[in-house]
């Protein structure tokens, strides 16, 4: 019976690492995707799209930093509960705390930015058809103007 408690308290450790392991892995490759249509946005889409992205995941950091605070917050009113292991808990949480606060920094930062460029071509999108309609109201002017002389204006007309 010993040697089952050896087996369990020995595998129990490897276990939980691999677990947390993994979870991180999953979240790099994530987070590398997002970088990579980051690099390649170029339309005013693509750029509203990550705005979202970013968006949703300061939210999800800042929910996530306000259930660590509430847990360290539990941990200090009741450290009695949690013997020598409470100020583990303490120290692991205050850490996560940093992380989830910087983490919301990034996204709300990231969202910045993409917000910024997606109303920057906005507006470029938005100069571009006024340009163009402009250009078309100047060619329908020279298309009248040019009316006055006769039959040549529909071989001008159609030139332009």
């Amino acid at each position: 019976m010993n040697i089952k408690l050896n087996r369990y308290l020995a595998i129990l450790p490897m276990l939980s690492l691999l677990v947390a392991c993994a979870q991180l892995s999953q979240m790099n490759v994530s987070d590398i995707e997002h970088q990579s249509v980051a690099k390649n946005a170029k339309t005013y889409a693509e750029h509203n799209r990550l705005v979202d992205y970013y968006d949703n995941l300061a939210k999800e950091t800042a929910t996530k930093l306000m259930e660590m605070k509430g847990l360290l917050k539990n941990y200090e009113d009741h450290s009695y509960y949690y013997g020598r292991g409470g100020q583990d808990f303490q120290s692991h949480t205050v850490a996560n705390i940093r992380y989830y606060e910087q983490a919301t920094k990034d996204a709300k930062k990231h969202a910045g930015f993409h917000r910024q460029v997606a109303a920057e071509l906005l507006n470029r999108e938005d100069a571009k058809s006024a340009e163009s309609s402009v250009q078309s109201d100047s060619n329908q002017i020279k298309a009248k103007m040019s009316s006055d002389s006769g039959d040549l204006n529909e071989s001008l007309i159609k030139a332009q």
